[in-house]
């Protein structure tokens, strides 16, 4: 099936309403059949007032449809606005260079973006562990599509971590244990050393009750630049992956240590880097560093539980951004969104090392 080639159109409230009623909704938004996303004017004040029952028939099929859904909100909406306004995938203040900039990744990735959004509002109902196995299932189901084999085909093979030092280094101080990411050299790229380095230092913690506060870092000039992308296409089959991430996987062992671990974020925190500080209770981040989630561009979902992590500081709507977008948000950004809970000046950056 073909990805349609006609441009989504912006439609008012009342607009919007009508067609969402429709029995042919899912067919004229679809991703690969219709507009591709549902884009929609909120109005400051409504001249119509729309029946009860069609607000809630709206709502109810903001959650189904098989697109990205998207809300312009101006600073005041009107009653039915407010109403609805939740049930959008993103919601954006305006028209202009970033809305341009996410209606073009969602176009030329339809089928990603779909998942994307399927898999925030599927797991906004869900806990950590059940949000985790969504994830996996759907990372796993776009590994083998066609997205994904396209970026592969133009991504040249790297060398790969042949390195000789631990991927991890554990240090233990009295009650601390400090888990420092240690490919310095990759920007702490996450593959399959560091992730099975991280998940053993996270396990002791767990298994020892005399440590009382782990502490997550990155050596180098970035915390993680996220999965290591020689990596990328390495994995045995799509099954087998979703079975080796539902045993290891760090993100489920750092939410089980949420009130006991920190961590310490610099540079680059990009993909698994700033999905796996999320899950801790406290994320102190260097000025310097910055946050991007890039895997909708690669066919792909946030893998390493950011569809869970995320949402939970953040909301559902800005992680949605964020992963169509690919846009990286700064620190300061980072710090009045929840991401990040305080920016330390002091705090060892990239031109400290």
């Amino acid at each position: 099936m073909n990805v349609p080639a006609e441009e989504p159109r912006f439609l008012s409230l009342p607009e919007a309403i009508e067609a969402l009623g429709s029995a042919y909704a899912q067919e004229e938004f679809a991703a690969l059949t219709g507009a591709g996303m549902l884009i929609v004017d909120l109005p400051a004040s409504d001249r119509v007032q729309p029946a009860p029952g069609h607000v809630e028939t709206a709502r109810r099929a903001l959650g189904e449809l098989a697109c990205p859904t998207l809300a312009l909100r101006p600073p005041e909406i009107s009653p039915t606005a407010a109403a609805l306004v939740e049930g959008f995938d993103v919601v954006l203040p305006s028209a202009g260079a970033s809305l341009d900039a996410l209606l073009g990744r969602v176009r030329a990735h339809p089928r990603a973006s779909l998942a994307l959004v399927q898999l925030l509002r599927h797991n906004a109902a869900l806990d950590i562990h059940e949000g985790l196995i969504a994830e996996s299932l759907v990372y796993s189901t776009l590994q083998a599509g066609p997205e994904f084999a396209d970026w592969l085909a133009g991504h040249a093979a790297g060398t790969g971590d042949d390195a000789c030092e631990p991927a991890v280094l554990s240090e233990r101080r009295g009650s601390t244990l400090r888990l420092t990411l240690n490919r310095p050299e990759r920007h702490n790229a996450f593959g399959v050393a560091l992730r099975d380095g991280l998940v053993e230092g996270l396990q002791l913690a767990l298994s020892d009750d005399s440590i009382e506060e782990v502490v997550l870092a990155g050596a180098g000039p970035s915390f993680s630049s996220g999965g290591d992308l020689d990596e990328f296409g390495t994995f045995p089959d799509p099954a087998t992956a979703h079975a080796v991430r539902s045993i290891r996987n760090p993100g489920r062992l750092l939410s089980r240590l949420a009130d006991r671990a920190r961590a310490e974020v610099h540079g680059a925190c990009i993909g698994a880097g700033v999905e796996l500080p999320a899950f801790v209770s406290r994320v102190t981040a260097h000025p310097e560093s910055f946050f991007q989630l890039p895997e909708v561009a690669m066919g792909l979902v946030p893998g390493a539980g950011g569809t869970v992590s995320l949402p939970r500081r953040i909301g559902r709507q800005r992680t949605a951004w964020l992963a169509l977008s690919g846009e990286r948000i700064d620190a300061e950004t980072a710090l009045a969104w929840g991401l990040v809970d305080a920016i330390a000046p002091d705090a060892e950056g990239p031109g400290d090392r």
